[in-house]
């Protein structure tokens, strides 16, 4: 312990020892008053954890240096206090790590070494589906269902419990990752024992989902990271990182009466976007900011990803203690909390200095949708209906009716996500509208498919106990289950004359969802416009049928010859304050997490195998040992890229859905046939997502989306490529086996936002195993960059107004790459050959720093950290 910074604070249980970022500010290193307060917290957890070999005295100076002009050339290394993970990604981070136990057994060393070591927590929410939806048996249907399908998967995570230090995990049917680390997981501070002495320091958090970003509305430093990236924390490896530019954005106002917090993030994220915050902190301050309760800031934080900021933090202050009561914390760590926070610069009580600003009235926020297929393209309400003619307009289509449905009509409608269902107001608001709206004796369109995906089973009983539930019910609105469903894309199936009808005369069907996301083919195959929306308005809009629609000026329909309009069935904020004042306890709470590590009957169930080694069942069909860790030699190298063929060329905003998708696949894909030739039935087929655990399925399954579109294949859509040089059109994963076969490397053509979207770590492995050595792109999102050098993919940046069209480049050309003396940003030289002419261009590496080097040269994170392992 480096005492020369250690402080205490006096606390009911005695003194507590703290790092002083005010004894670091009397060095002279900084002022804490400049300094944003997301930075601090940065600080604190450097100079903690400063060892004089992963965490240098000078990192802790370099952290200091932090500068509102700022920080481009500052590298700082950063190490968590916790990371949080949920079954899609937790599935492959735990079969990495038990790969890497038999990979370390196989060399004779000893297996039980590789442990995490710093807490994990695992909740299981992401493979539930809709299944089953609009009746009160809807829920037990779907989790019986739930545990059908993934009872391989979850053998692994119980077995997983036991075999592993530090490592917990949440059972399913407990609610959304996002929302239990909020409600429960996050101490905000922790105070832990070392070597006899109390410490406390902030939380801080790394998790596999990218909008782990939602603990930042409580005060937490987390953002969501690839599951390579999380695996490599875990096993003591820091993240290397920029010291992050900080954007403040200036609060005033308040919000007006009928305007939800929903409305007020997708105004939020339209800004950010427009702004560009890429790779920065955001952090909110000003006079409009006490006006926000944590469930509101929780929502903002949720979207930093659909922002693209790294997070959205909001500081630590009233409101923040009062959210901790509320959620049952204990009030004596209450205390300890109040007390660092004060003591360390880190409570709300000034407006730092920040690198850039900008600046909402709180009061100029419209209810508003988003759509149709990216969350920061706002749509005020009283436009929807311009908007939808617009969409048709430009796909050259007239409006068409067929058995009952047009283009525009709501097939889906769900209340579903971690964004909404953490927040009461917008909750209450929901259940209120449906009251009225059966009163007023309107009634859900029985074309759309409705649905009811609480955050966490507290939101159940406060809707059962203010007497809400029985109305949203009556609107076929019943709960489903208690994970992402709707919003990951487990929607489940559309009826089978809906499903035909959409599919037989390709209509444009809508989706109107409170989820975060709405990218094209993420929330239904058979859904091409998806509108993101508060959950009053998903009902709103479930009831009115269809997008098509001026809510402001057309009733929501006609009952006994009286039109019905929104604003007679929009609940007012006196009655939604009311029911939360009165419905919203500590003691709701506090039931619902007193067993929160507890699953099911069907989760005791499940039996494990015993042992420290994973026993791995080759006739699994979703968890295998990856190749990852084959042949690994104790050399290392970077190699020039020579002769690479081009596997796909692709525009802007490719995402991690394009490259990896998540949701289901048919019996013509490369997944479904590889399993029908094992024996698997098509109704057995599950998902990508579940299936994460399998290579075999996941490789082929990569840059499977329906959606996308392939320059080297052009008239098609869909995952396909064209072989070169003799023009064989497939797959892409036929295309990529056969160029396997001849030796051939490859690399991907991309254009800006390369990798936008989750933070999946099989939009990085899968093009590894299907032979991607490089991808040369104009940019890329964040965590997706860190995921492709935690591969062993380099990431490569094209000159600033150079892209693939400027260069004339089509990608059948063969590919020379010089990476030999590649350093952390350098520029390297590529050549493009085709007829015997020859392109050359210059890209930048966007390894960007030292340790990010070491990565690619020993082909990925988890390989470094193996050899390490394999030299002690």
């Amino acid at each position: 312990m480096n005492s020369k910074f250690t402080d205490t604070i006096k606390t009911e249980d005695g003194d507590i020892t703290i790092y002083s970022l005010k004894k670091l500010e009397d060095l002279g290193h900084f002022s804490l008053k400049n300094v944003p307060y997301s930075i601090k917290v940065l600080i604190e957890s450097i100079l903690r954890q400063e060892d004089g070999f992963l965490i240098t005295e000078e990192d802790v100076k370099n952290a200091a240096s932090w500068s509102p002009n700022g920080n481009a050339d500052v590298d700082i290394p950063f190490i968590p206090a916790r990371v949080i993970l949920q079954d899609f990604t937790g599935v492959p981070a735990v079969v990495d790590l038990a790969a890497m136990r038999s990979a370390v057994a196989a060399l004779g060393k000893d297996p039980t070494k590789i442990n995490p070591m710093i807490p994990v927590d695992l909740v299981i929410d992401h493979s539930i589906q809709v299944d089953y939806a609009g009746t009160p048996e809807s829920q037990e249907l779907n989790e019986k269902v739930e545990f059908e399908r993934n009872a391989e998967r979850y053998a692994l995570l119980k077995w997983a419990q036991t075999a592993f230090n530090n490592f917990r995990a949440v059972p399913p049917g407990n609610g959304i990752i996002h929302q239990i680390n909020l409600e429960y997981l996050s101490p905000l501070i922790h105070v832990k024992e070392k070597d006899g002495i109390k410490i406390a320091y902030p939380d801080s958090c790394f998790g596999t989902d990218s909008h782990t970003t939602q603990i930042n509305g409580l005060g937490v430093v987390g953002w969501g990271v690839g599951g390579i990236e999380a695996e490599a924390v875990m096993l003591g490896q820091p993240c290397y990182m920029k010291l992050p530019d900080v954007i403040g954005f200036k609060l005033t106002g308040s919000l007006k009466a009928g305007v939800t917090a929903t409305d007020l993030v997708l105004t939020v994220v339209e800004m950010l976007r427009k702004k560009g915050v890429v790779g920065k902190f955001v952090e909110f301050y000003g006079p409009g900011y006490k006006n926000l309760e944590v469930a509101d800031r929780a929502t903002i934080a949720n979207m930093g990803p659909e922002y693209g900021a790294t997070l959205g933090f909001f500081p630590i202050d009233e409101k923040t203690l009062d959210y901790l009561k509320l959620s049952g914390r204990d009030p004596s760590h209450i205390k300890i909390v109040e007390e660092y926070a004060k003591t360390q610069g880190l409570w709300y009580t000034y407006e730092p200095k920040y690198t850039d600003t900008l600046e909402l009235d709180l009061g100029t926020v419209v209810p508003s949708l988003a759509g149709h297929k990216r969350p920061q393209d706002r749509i005020p309400l009283d436009g929807m209906k311009e908007s939808f003619g617009e969409l048709l307009s430009g796909m050259g289509i007239q409006k068409r009716t067929i058995n009952g449905l047009s283009d525009g009509s709501v097939v889906i409608a769900s209340i579903t996500s971690c964004t909404n269902t953490a927040n009461p107001s917008v909750m209450i608001a929901a259940g209120l509208l449906a009251k009225k709206a059966v009163e007023a004796g309107l009634d859900v369109k029985d074309y759309v498919k409705t649905s009811l995906s609480p955050g966490s089973k507290v939101v159940t009983d406060y809707l059962r106990n203010s007497g809400l539930l029985q109305y949203l019910e009556k609107l076929r609105f019943h709960v489903t289950g208690y994970g992402c469903m709707t919003c990951i894309g487990n929607s489940g199936p559309l009826r089978d004359d809906i499903r035909s009808t959409i599919k037989d005369n390709d209509l444009v069907a809508a989706a109107v969802v409170s989820a975060n996301r709405n990218f094209e083919g993420r929330v239904s195959p058979y859904v091409k416009a998806n509108y993101l929306a508060s959950p009053p308005l998903v009902i709103a809009f479930a009831i009115a049928g269809r997008v098509d629609i001026d809510l402001d000026k057309e009733p929501l329909g006609v009952v006994n010859g009286k039109e019905v309009f929104l604003r007679d069935i929009w609940p007012d904020d006196q009655e939604i304050n009311s029911l939360i004042e009165k419905y919203v306890t500590s003691e709701t709470f506090k039931l619902q997490y007193n067993n929160i590590f507890k699953g099911s009957f069907r989760w005791d169930d499940i039996s494990i195998p015993e042992g420290a080694l994973y026993a791995w069942d080759e006739k699994s069909t979703y968890i295998q040992n990856p190749p990852f860790f084959n042949n690994l030699t104790s050399k290392a190298a970077i190699n020039n890229i020579s002769n690479a063929r081009a596997l796909a060329s692709l525009g802007d905003s490719i995402t991690t859905d394009h490259i990896s998708p998540a949701g289901e696949f048919s019996d013509k894909s490369d997944a479904g046939k590889y399993l029908i030739s094992l024996g698997i039935k098509p109704a057995d087929f599950n998902s990508y997502g579940s299936r994460r655990g399998n290579h075999e399925i996941m490789m082929r399954g990569t840059f499977a989306n329906i959606r996308l579109r392939n320059k080297i294949a052009p008239g098609t859509e869909g995952g396909y490529s064209r072989h070169m040089p003799d023009g064989e059109n497939g797959t892409m994963f036929e295309i990529s086996q056969k160029y396997i076969s001849e030796n051939t490397p490859l690399i991907v053509i991309a254009g800006k936002e390369y990798g936008t979207g989750s933070s999946r770590d099989w939009a990085a492995k899968g093009p590894f195993m299907l032979g991607i050595k490089a991808v040369i792109a104009e940019s890329f999102e964040r965590i997706h960059r860190s995921n492709l050098i935690g591969m062993g993919i380099i990431p490569l940046q094209f000159i600033e107004g150079e892209n693939a069209e400027s260069l004339g480049l089509d990608g059948t050309e063969t590919f020379d790459i010089e990476l030999e003396n590649m350093t952390p940003k350098s520029i390297v030289t590529v050549t493009a050959s085709k007829n015997g002419k020859k392109k050359q261009f210059k890209a930048m590496s966007r390894v960007d720093v030292p340790a990010e080097l070491e990565y690619i040269k020993n082909g990925g994170i988890l390989q470094t950290v193996l050899r390490k392992m394999i030299s002690e």
